[in-house]
């Protein structure tokens, strides 16, 4: 199992290298076209991955490589502390992190939002506008539909979750028939 907070570290690390938007773009696109690469030739990822393959050589490799595809230098040293550290089998679970904390970097507030059905566009634009009032700043809401919802929305903020959904507020009733 790979661990959380250490893909969160080098996501963070990531994401605080970058100086604006296009670089975020520039970066995230090149580090997922080597993801895919990885993906596709099992044969240099085994390399990459190997203990018994130095450092160095691995360093030299991902470089030669990816010379031709690879622009921006702070992929490449992104991609050699990776390689250095014997990590890189975390590329994959860091690019799925680092858009979310490259919004918060940005003061954009992320909020998933469960529904039992898709909401219609203006239902979102309600949402998403009485949620950054709430919040006091912008907000980007990764919507998904949850079959199980009997009726409603359940929105999480991180840890919080906040159910406003017909099957949460039964849960609510039940719960206060059991205390009282």
């Amino acid at each position: 199992m790979k661990n959380p907070a250490l893909i969160k570290r080098y996501a963070v690390g990531l994401v605080g290298a970058l100086r604006d938007e296009s670089e975020f773009t520039v970066v995230k696109g090149e580090l997922d076209t080597l993801q895919r690469l990885l993906e596709t030739n099992r044969d240099l990822a085994g390399i990459l991955g190997s203990p018994f393959v130095p450092g160095k050589k691995k360093n030299q490799i991902v470089k030669d490589i990816l010379a031709s595809s690879l622009r921006s230098e702070k992929t490449t040293r992104f991609l050699g502390v990776l390689v250095g550290h014997g990590r890189l089998d975390l590329l994959k679970d860091v690019l799925l992190a680092a858009p979310q904390l490259w919004m918060e970097k940005q003061g954009v507030e992320t909020i998933e939002v469960s529904s039992a059905f898709s909401m219609t566009p203006e239902q979102q634009a309600r949402l998403r506008a009485e949620l950054e009032r709430r919040e006091g700043k912008p907000v980007f809401l990764n919507y998904r539909i949850e079959p199980g919802l009997v009726g409603g929305i359940s929105l999480r903020k991180g840890n919080v979750i906040y159910d406003v959904s017909i099957q949460g507020q039964l849960a609510k009733l039940k719960e206060k028939m059991l205390e009282g």
